[in-house]
This record gives C-alpha cells, structure tokens and sequence, in this order.
C-alpha cells in the first residue's frame, strides 16, 4: 500500500474514534502537535527513526511524554502507529485527519502564500473573503514566500488564484515583449 493510503485509513480510524469522543476538532489540534514535533523536532525525528530503538521503548517514551496531556484511547493510537512502524506518517496522517474533519464539517481549506508573516487578524480576514466568495467556510493555512513579492497566492483543492506582484509583474513583461515585437 502506498503512504497516502496508509496514512488516509489510519486518519479514518481515528476519526471513528474522535467522534465517539465527541471532540473531532480537539483531537485535530492535539494530533496537529505531535506531527508538528515530528516535523520540526530533530531530537524527537531521530528517536522515532532510529532502528536500532525498539517499538516498545518508542511506546513507552510516547505514553510516558503524552499521558498527561492528551485521552488515553489518543495515545493509544499512536502508540498503534509506532508499534505497525508507522511513526513517520504520523503528520501526513494529522493533514488526512484534517481534511476528513474539514468536509465532515462542510469547510474548505485554504492555502494561503504571502511575500511575508501576516499581521495579527490577517489571516482570518483573507479565510473570511474567500468564505464570502464561495459560500462555505474556509480554514487558511498561511506560507510565507517571499519570491512572490507581494499580494497573496490562494490554493482550494485543484483551484489557484494567483495575485501575486511577481506574476502581474511577469504578465507585465510579457504585454511590453508582445508590443515591442509588432
């Protein structure tokens, strides 16, 4: 099975267990920092991606550091995905697991690139245009790119719209090479 498929139907079995929680968004959030640990976290990426370490040791380590902080049956999974070897996939399962949650919730997410870090209330202002726009709730998710020079670029599922400087500026180009050429 390819990883997008195993981390898919690992995000649905947690969701099952999320809604029999009663508290699918929280999960989401608390699934979301493990991976982010995972993701950006050196010590903790070695230790789970070290062979020579059993799964039981990276088992116990887990429940030992998210006991306190997270529902048993929560840790428990993850426990599950460390024990099946699975542990890398655990942020491509938090992305599946939020994107089940989202169309369950009938939300779009939004990915949303800007030249640099916005200013407090951006965001929820740009995810309240797009809401507008379409009709249903957005959840934005921001990058920070400065290449595009300015403006914002916006990506929904298979949609771009693109409002970058560095395109309108490269559309302005090639307007000026087309009329020098005449």
């Amino acid at each position: 099975m390819r990883e997008p498929t195993i981390a898919r139907n690992y995000a649905e079995a947690l969701l099952a267990l999320a809604r029999k929680a009663g508290d699918i968004e929280g999960w989401g959030k608390m699934l979301a920092e493990v991976a982010q640990m995972v993701r950006t976290d050196v010590a903790v990426r070695r230790f789970l991606e070290n062979p020579r370490t059993s799964a039981a040791d990276k088992r116990a380590v887990l429940r030992q550091a998210l006991q306190d902080r997270m529902p048993r049956l929560l840790v428990r999974f993850l426990e599950s995905v460390v024990e099946n070897r699975r542990q890398m996939l655990v942020p491509a399962i938090a992305d599946e697991y939020r994107a089940l949650v989202d169309a369950e919730l009938g939300r779009v997410a939004a990915e949303v690139t800007l030249a640099r870090a916005p200013q407090e209330g951006e965001v929820q202002a740009i995810a309240d245009a797009l809401a507008k726009s379409i009709g249903k709730p957005v959840v934005a998710t921001v990058r920070v790119n400065p290449e595009i020079l300015g403006g914002v670029i916006v990506r929904m599922g298979d949609q771009l719209r693109d409002g970058s400087v560095r395109r309108r500026l490269s559309m302005l180009r090639a307007q000026l090479v087309a009329g020098a050429t005449r």
